[in-house]
């Protein structure tokens, strides 16, 4: 993990960069695409989107704007979308993802994603993220927010294994048994809201080990989720903010450093429970 074009190499052996930019909560048009072509201008080369999310449409924008002022093509960007709760099902999901393209204007993904384990309708559309993904539509299929046992359910019966499995995952909730089991069947975990929604920036601890290492308590977070394996992908629509998370390549956290990181766990969400919710 030497810079922001390092990545984890996915058990289909796509490279997916360790470090990417979320976009939950930006407002679609202006604030996204300026958003994310700061960000691709800057050295990201992932950006993390969804259909709820309501922004693909400044995502492809702000995609293109930055491709053309960089020179780089669309193969040097890994863009990420998933399906959501209202469009779950085989053929609802194939549709889906052809909207989703559409809004992006692009001709394919680089991932695309279940949401959320939506008892009785996952599995039928795991099965259209296989065909997209056999079809080569999609380059890399995977899930979100699903614990053990909905990826015990889906593996059971299923042709291919998903290569990503993103969830809720920060200092507060390090999910270690999840964690464990996705890295026993090469499921590359990936972080979402690792910052805790910036509830953890003046936690004593994290203050105490950015101050030791002359970086900020996100940096600090953030180089936590690379050293334990974790993809991360913090939003922020900040500029100065956008390019200081990203620096935090140049420099490393102690074994102590991670341990008393990880110590802080409490199992503690600021989003919703994969085991109860109702949307």
């Amino acid at each position: 993990m030497k810079n922001l074009a390092s990545a984890s190499t996915l058990h289909n052996a796509v490279e997916m960069p360790w470090f990417g930019l979320g976009v939950s909560g930006l407002k679609d048009g202006d604030e996204t695409a300026n958003c994310v072509r700061t960000a691709i201008v800057n050295g990201y080369r992932s950006i993390d989107t969804a259909a709820m999310y309501g922004n693909e449409t400044g995502v492809g924008r702000g995609v293109r704007e930055a491709l053309r002022e960089t020179g780089l093509s669309r193969d040097d960007v890994f863009i990420t979308s998933k399906v959501w709760n209202s469009d779950l099902g085989y053929d609802s999901a194939l549709a889906a993802y052809e909207a989703s393209l559409e809004r992006l204007g692009l001709d394919y993904l680089d991932l695309y994603l279940v949401h959320w384990p939506v008892e009785g309708k996952y599995k039928d559309t795991w099965r259209a993220l296989e065909k997209l993904y056999k079809d080569g539509r999609v380059r890399a299929i995977g899930v979100c927010n699903f614990q053990i046992h909905h990826l015990e359910n889906v593996l059971k019966d299923v042709d291919i294994v998903p290569m990503v499995n993103q969830v809720e995952y920060h200092p507060l909730l390090t999910q270690e048994e999840l964690h464990q089991f996705c890295k026993a069947r090469n499921i590359q975990l990936e972080a979402w809201s690792p910052l805790m929604q910036g509830k953890l920036l003046d936690h004593p601890v994290l203050e105490e080990i950015a101050m030791k290492t002359e970086k900020t308590p996100a940096q600090v977070i953030l180089r936590w989720d690379l050293q334990n394996g974790v993809i991360t992908i913090p939003k922020s629509s900040k500029e100065p903010r956008i390019i200081q998370n990203a620096k935090i390549f140049d420099f490393e956290l102690t074994d102590e450093d991670m341990e008393r990181i990880s110590a802080l766990n409490e199992n503690r969400r600021v989003g919703p429970d994969p085991d109860d919710f109702d949307f």
